[in-house]
């Protein structure tokens, strides 16, 4: 299992390909990559604020949740923090499975709860106003899934 939270850039294709040869015994690699969008076209710049420590350790109960619910060879998680433009690449998971039920279902898992509790808060910068990125009902309502 592998956490990393970051204010470097990363290439999330560099990443994928060294966590998927990493993986001599599974049979799939699933991931995500999520890239900062501008839904309003209007988005200058976003900042993701963090407390270090709290949040790798959160990172790591996530993972390790996913890693105890599927059968699971390998989990990688990234994630950005700063000041993030469109198009930057924000974060990424991975996960490795013998089958790819197990890698697609914990991808999904780790996204969910990715989004709606790992320790993160987002300002988005539009021209002159700041305003902080409230959480979505429908994030919360995915997670009943997941109970």
């Amino acid at each position: 299992m592998k956490i990393l939270v970051q204010d470097a850039a990363f290439d999330a294709g560099a990443e994928l390909n060294d966590f998927t040869k990493a993986q001599s015994n599974m049979g799939a690699v699933v991931s995500f990559t999520g890239i900062v969008r501008d839904l309003d076209a209007g988005l200058k710049q976003m900042d993701i604020e963090h407390y270090p420590g709290m949040t790798e350790r959160a990172l790591e109960k996530i993972a390790s949740d996913a890693m105890g619910r599927w059968n699971l060879g390998d989990v990688l998680v990234i994630h950005r923090f700063g000041a993030l433009k469109p198009e930057d690449v924000i974060m990424m998971v991975a996960t490795a499975s013998k089958h790819r039920k197990d890698a697609f279902e914990a991808a999904d898992f780790l996204m969910d709860f990715l989004k709606s509790r790992a320790p993160f808060w987002k300002k988005e910068q539009t021209g002159a106003a700041q305003d902080w990125v409230n959480s979505k009902q429908e994030d919360e309502d995915a997670l009943t899934r997941w109970e």
